[in-house]
Protein backbone atom coordinates (compact mmCIF):
# COMPACT_ATOMS: atom_id res chain seq x y z
CA UNK A 1 0.00 0.00 0.00
CA UNK A 2 1.28 3.62 -0.95
CA UNK A 3 0.90 6.46 1.39
CA UNK A 4 1.67 9.95 -0.20
CA UNK A 5 3.07 12.49 2.45
CA UNK A 6 2.21 16.08 2.19
CA UNK A 7 5.53 17.68 3.44
CA UNK A 8 8.44 16.42 5.00
CA UNK A 9 9.40 18.45 8.18
CA UNK A 10 9.99 17.09 11.84
CA UNK A 11 5.92 16.02 11.96
CA UNK A 12 5.84 14.52 8.57
CA UNK A 13 8.90 12.18 8.48
CA UNK A 14 7.99 11.44 12.19
CA UNK A 15 4.74 9.98 10.43
CA UNK A 16 6.81 8.87 7.59
CA UNK A 17 9.22 6.76 9.71
CA UNK A 18 6.68 4.70 11.61
CA UNK A 19 4.47 3.86 8.39
CA UNK A 20 7.45 2.77 7.11
CA UNK A 21 8.26 0.52 9.95
CA UNK A 22 4.92 -0.68 9.82
CA UNK A 23 5.51 -2.43 6.15
CA UNK A 24 3.92 0.52 4.14
CA UNK A 25 5.53 1.95 1.17
CA UNK A 26 6.04 6.08 1.84
CA UNK A 27 6.12 9.04 -0.54
CA UNK A 28 7.33 12.39 0.50
CA UNK A 29 6.15 15.94 -1.35
CA UNK A 30 8.14 19.16 -0.72
CA UNK A 31 8.92 22.22 -1.70
CA UNK A 32 12.00 23.47 -3.68
CA UNK A 33 13.18 25.47 -0.37
CA UNK A 34 11.80 23.72 2.48
CA UNK A 35 12.03 25.50 5.39
CA UNK A 36 12.39 22.40 8.26
CA UNK A 37 14.09 24.01 12.11
CA UNK A 38 14.56 20.36 12.84
CA UNK A 39 16.45 19.57 9.96
CA UNK A 40 18.43 15.90 11.54
CA UNK A 41 14.78 14.45 11.85
CA UNK A 42 13.43 15.74 8.99
CA UNK A 43 13.15 13.97 5.23
CA UNK A 44 12.71 16.74 3.49
CA UNK A 45 16.92 17.60 3.91
CA UNK A 46 16.67 15.21 0.63
CA UNK A 47 16.00 17.72 -1.32
CA UNK A 48 19.47 19.66 -0.22
CA UNK A 49 21.52 16.60 0.81
CA UNK A 50 20.03 14.17 -1.89
CA UNK A 51 20.34 11.58 0.69
CA UNK A 52 19.34 11.54 3.92
CA UNK A 53 18.95 9.39 7.39
CA UNK A 54 15.86 9.68 10.05
CA UNK A 55 16.24 6.86 12.93
CA UNK A 56 18.10 4.97 9.99
CA UNK A 57 15.07 5.26 7.48
CA UNK A 58 16.86 6.27 4.42
CA UNK A 59 14.84 9.17 2.72
CA UNK A 60 16.16 10.03 -1.32
CA UNK A 61 15.92 12.98 -3.73
CA UNK A 62 13.91 11.97 -6.41
CA UNK A 63 13.85 13.84 -9.85
CA UNK A 64 11.92 11.80 -12.05
CA UNK A 65 8.57 10.39 -10.95
CA UNK A 66 8.92 7.54 -12.88
CA UNK A 67 11.63 6.38 -10.58
CA UNK A 68 9.51 6.37 -7.36
CA UNK A 69 8.48 2.75 -7.38
CA UNK A 70 11.98 1.57 -8.37
CA UNK A 71 13.26 3.10 -5.34
CA UNK A 72 10.32 2.04 -3.13
CA UNK A 73 10.63 -1.51 -3.78
CA UNK A 74 14.69 -1.22 -2.26
CA UNK A 75 13.15 0.03 0.94
CA UNK A 76 13.99 3.64 0.62
CA UNK A 77 11.41 7.04 1.10
CA UNK A 78 11.53 8.56 -2.07
CA UNK A 79 11.35 12.62 -1.63
CA UNK A 80 10.45 14.90 -4.62
CA UNK A 81 10.19 18.47 -5.37
CA UNK A 82 6.36 18.22 -6.38
CA UNK A 83 3.66 20.77 -3.77
CA UNK A 84 1.23 20.73 -7.14
CA UNK A 85 1.13 16.42 -6.40
CA UNK A 86 1.82 16.00 -10.54
CA UNK A 87 3.32 12.72 -9.41
CA UNK A 88 -0.67 11.51 -8.36
CA UNK A 89 -0.94 9.97 -11.99
CA UNK A 90 2.05 7.91 -11.86
CA UNK A 91 1.93 6.90 -8.22
CA UNK A 92 -1.98 6.27 -7.68
CA UNK A 93 -1.76 6.53 -3.54
CA UNK A 94 -4.17 4.83 -1.47
CA UNK A 95 -3.51 6.96 1.37
CA UNK A 96 -2.81 10.76 1.07
CA UNK A 97 -1.61 12.38 4.57
CA UNK A 98 -1.27 16.52 4.72
CA UNK A 99 1.38 17.05 7.26
CA UNK A 100 2.14 20.15 6.01
CA UNK A 101 0.59 22.33 8.97
CA UNK A 102 -0.22 25.27 7.15
CA UNK A 103 -2.88 25.48 9.54
CA UNK A 104 -5.75 26.61 6.92
CA UNK A 105 -8.09 24.39 4.65
CA UNK A 106 -6.27 23.40 1.99
CA UNK A 107 -7.16 23.72 -1.88
CA UNK A 108 -7.58 19.98 -2.17
CA UNK A 109 -10.06 17.58 -0.46
CA UNK A 110 -11.24 13.95 -0.50
CA UNK A 111 -10.80 13.65 -4.30
CA UNK A 112 -7.48 12.82 -3.44
CA UNK A 113 -7.12 9.18 -2.47
CA UNK A 114 -9.56 6.36 -0.86
CA UNK A 115 -8.23 8.15 2.17
CA UNK A 116 -7.26 11.32 2.80
CA UNK A 117 -5.60 12.42 6.56
CA UNK A 118 -4.99 15.92 7.70
CA UNK A 119 -3.28 17.00 10.49
CA UNK A 120 -4.21 19.76 13.16
CA UNK A 121 -6.24 23.13 12.38
CA UNK A 122 -7.51 23.84 8.77
CA UNK A 123 -9.26 20.42 8.22
CA UNK A 124 -12.74 19.48 8.90
CA UNK A 125 -13.14 15.60 9.32
CA UNK A 126 -15.66 15.05 6.60
CA UNK A 127 -15.72 18.09 4.67
CA UNK A 128 -11.87 18.51 3.05
CA UNK A 129 -10.59 15.08 4.05
CA UNK A 130 -11.91 12.18 5.67
CA UNK A 131 -10.03 12.04 9.16
CA UNK A 132 -8.26 14.65 11.14
CA UNK A 133 -5.15 13.96 13.38
CA UNK A 134 -5.37 16.34 16.68
CA UNK A 135 -1.83 17.80 16.88
CA UNK A 136 -1.93 19.55 19.87
CA UNK A 137 -0.16 18.34 23.37
CA UNK A 138 -2.22 17.29 25.70
CA UNK A 139 -4.83 14.69 26.57
CA UNK A 140 -5.61 14.10 22.85
CA UNK A 141 -2.70 14.21 21.16
CA UNK A 142 -3.05 11.56 18.36
CA UNK A 143 -6.56 11.33 18.52
CA UNK A 144 -8.15 10.50 15.22
CA UNK A 145 -11.18 12.50 14.06
CA UNK A 146 -13.61 10.97 11.70
CA UNK A 147 -16.01 14.09 11.68
CA UNK A 148 -15.60 17.57 12.87
CA UNK A 149 -12.40 20.20 13.53
CA UNK A 150 -9.32 19.64 16.16
CA UNK A 151 -8.35 21.88 18.30
CA UNK A 152 -6.76 25.46 17.41
CA UNK A 153 -3.17 26.06 17.63
CA UNK A 154 -2.00 27.50 20.46
CA UNK A 155 1.12 29.06 19.02
CA UNK A 156 2.76 27.81 22.36
CA UNK A 157 5.86 25.30 22.36
CA UNK A 158 5.27 22.12 24.81
CA UNK A 159 7.10 22.81 28.11
CA UNK A 160 11.11 20.72 28.66
CA UNK A 161 12.10 21.49 31.60
CA UNK A 162 10.13 25.02 32.72
CA UNK A 163 10.76 26.32 29.74
CA UNK A 164 8.18 26.43 26.84
CA UNK A 165 8.40 29.58 24.43
CA UNK A 166 11.58 30.67 25.28
CA UNK A 167 12.72 27.70 23.85
CA UNK A 168 11.94 28.85 20.19
CA UNK A 169 14.46 31.04 18.43
CA UNK A 170 12.85 33.84 16.31
CA UNK A 171 13.93 36.28 13.90
CA UNK A 172 14.45 39.84 15.25
CA UNK A 173 14.20 41.48 11.71
CA UNK A 174 13.70 41.02 8.14
CA UNK A 175 17.01 39.74 6.73
CA UNK A 176 19.02 36.38 5.66
CA UNK A 177 20.30 33.98 8.41
CA UNK A 178 23.69 33.77 8.76
CA UNK A 179 24.21 30.90 11.09
CA UNK A 180 27.28 30.25 13.48
CA UNK A 181 26.84 27.06 15.05
CA UNK A 182 25.51 23.66 14.65
CA UNK A 183 22.86 21.56 15.47
CA UNK A 184 23.83 19.63 18.04
CA UNK A 185 26.09 22.18 19.39
CA UNK A 186 26.05 22.83 23.36
CA UNK A 187 25.64 26.34 23.92
CA UNK A 188 25.55 28.69 26.79
CA UNK A 189 23.14 31.38 27.46
CA UNK A 190 23.69 34.65 25.85
CA UNK A 191 26.17 32.88 23.52
CA UNK A 192 25.63 33.77 19.74
CA UNK A 193 23.44 31.58 17.62
CA UNK A 194 22.93 33.60 14.36
CA UNK A 195 22.83 37.12 12.83
CA UNK A 196 19.89 38.55 10.62
CA UNK A 197 20.77 41.63 9.28
CA UNK A 198 23.46 42.24 11.69
CA UNK A 199 21.14 41.71 14.44
CA UNK A 200 22.25 39.43 16.85
CA UNK A 201 20.11 36.06 17.96
CA UNK A 202 21.52 34.97 21.34
CA UNK A 203 20.58 31.15 23.30
CA UNK A 204 17.98 32.24 26.14
CA UNK A 205 19.38 29.66 28.44
CA UNK A 206 22.25 27.02 28.66
CA UNK A 207 21.04 24.01 26.23
CA UNK A 208 21.58 22.11 23.23
CA UNK A 209 20.77 23.27 19.96
CA UNK A 210 17.94 20.78 18.53
CA UNK A 211 17.24 22.67 15.30
CA UNK A 212 17.85 25.40 12.65
CA UNK A 213 17.14 26.64 9.84
CA UNK A 214 19.77 26.33 6.92
CA UNK A 215 22.13 29.16 6.56
CA UNK A 216 21.39 31.67 4.05
CA UNK A 217 17.16 31.40 4.10
CA UNK A 218 15.47 34.45 3.81
CA UNK A 219 13.63 34.99 6.88
CA UNK A 220 10.88 37.31 8.45
CA UNK A 221 10.70 39.05 11.60
CA UNK A 222 9.30 36.64 14.07
CA UNK A 223 9.72 33.63 12.00
CA UNK A 224 10.81 30.42 13.88
CA UNK A 225 14.56 29.93 13.14
CA UNK A 226 15.44 27.55 15.49
CA UNK A 227 15.00 25.51 18.71
CA UNK A 228 16.85 24.87 22.30
CA UNK A 229 16.72 21.75 24.59
CA UNK A 230 17.54 22.44 28.09
CA UNK A 231 17.96 18.79 28.43
CA UNK A 232 21.70 17.52 28.55
CA UNK A 233 21.07 14.59 26.82
CA UNK A 234 23.65 14.90 23.59
CA UNK A 235 21.42 12.59 21.08
CA UNK A 236 17.95 13.66 21.50
CA UNK A 237 18.19 16.29 18.27
CA UNK A 238 18.90 13.16 16.87
CA UNK A 239 15.63 11.53 17.33
CA UNK A 240 12.11 11.89 16.54
CA UNK A 241 10.22 13.93 19.04
CA UNK A 242 7.15 12.00 21.59
CA UNK A 243 4.84 14.38 19.86
CA UNK A 244 5.52 13.00 16.15
CA UNK A 245 5.06 9.65 17.55
CA UNK A 246 1.99 10.27 18.77
CA UNK A 247 0.66 11.80 15.05
CA UNK A 248 2.68 9.15 13.65
CA UNK A 249 0.42 6.33 15.17
CA UNK A 250 -2.91 8.22 15.15
CA UNK A 251 -2.17 8.34 10.81
CA UNK A 252 -1.30 4.35 11.77
CA UNK A 253 -4.54 3.51 13.36
CA UNK A 254 -7.07 5.89 10.83
CA UNK A 255 -5.50 3.50 7.98
CA UNK A 256 -5.99 0.44 9.85
CA UNK A 257 -9.38 1.53 10.80
CA UNK A 258 -10.58 2.68 7.27
CA UNK A 259 -13.28 0.61 5.47
CA UNK A 260 -12.60 1.40 1.80
CA UNK A 261 -8.76 0.14 2.71
CA UNK A 262 -9.23 -3.42 4.36
CA UNK A 263 -9.56 -5.22 1.34
CA UNK A 264 -6.30 -3.52 0.56
CA UNK A 265 -4.79 -4.47 3.89
CA UNK A 266 -6.06 -8.00 4.85
CA UNK A 267 -4.78 -9.92 1.59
Amino acid sequence: MIVLIRGGGDLASGVGVRLHRSGFQVVITELPEPLVVRRKVSLAEAIHEGLVQVEGVTGKLVEDSSEIKSILLSGVIPVLIDPDLECLEVLNPDVVVDARMKKKPPREGKELASLVIGLGPGFVAGENCHAVIETNRGHNLGRVLWQGVPEQDTGIPGSVQGYSSERVLRAPVDGVLQTRVEIGDRLKKGSLVALVRKEDVLAPFDGILRGLLRDGTAVKAGFKIGDVDPREDPNLYKLISDKSRAIGGGVLEAILACPDLRSVLWT
